[in-house]
Formats: C-alpha cells, sequence, structure tokens
C-alpha cells in the first residue's frame, strides 16, 4: 500500500474500456509521517477521491484486477481508501 494526496488527475482521449467511468488520478507519495517524498503514483480511482484528499494505493496489478473483476484489466496502482486519520504510535 502506499499513502498518497491526491494533486490532479489524467485525463485521455483514447484508453482501455476499464478506464470508461473513472477517473485517472495524479498521486504525490508521502512517508509514514504524511510528508511528501517528492515522488508520484498515477492510480484508477475505485471509490470517487478528490484533489487534496489523503488516500491508500494498492500498487500491485494482482490485487488490483481483483478488485476490479477482471483478470485481464491492464491496472497497476488503485485507488481502494479514502485516509479519515492518522495516528502515529510508538512502542
Amino acid at each position: 500500500m502506499i499513502l498518497g494526496r491526491v494533486t490532479g488527475s489524467v485525463v485521455s482521449t483514447i484508453h482501455h474500456p476499464i478506464v470508461d467511468g473513472r477517473k485517472l488520478l495524479v498521486a504525490e507519495r508521502l512517508d509514514q509521517n504524511g510528508r511528501s517524498t517528492g515522488r508520484y503514483v498515477i492510480a484508477l480511482d475505485a471509490i470517487g477521491a478528490g484533489k487534496g484528499e489523503t488516500v491508500l494505493i494498492l500498487d500491485e496489478g494482482n490485487g488490483a484486477r481483483q478488485i476490479l473483476e477482471d483478470a485481464n484489466a491492464p491496472v497497476r496502482s488503485l485507488v481502494v481508501g479514502i485516509v479519515d486519520a492518522m495516528e502515529l504510535g510508538t512502542n
């Protein structure tokens, strides 16, 4: 899983049918403290996330295809959750 913050979206006129009706989101990768790593990922939105939201991104193709229920979907990264809060504990 990747922790990320949605910074924008990608628009394409030609794409695979699995993308129809879904957004491709650009997310800034965050570290375990919620700070930017300077890296980005493009992920298919499965839940309706929006710009500025902190999200969980599944970055594993087989798991993404299982969620989409399409064994042949050309998808690796999928937004699967919106983070409401984070609490870091010390052990």
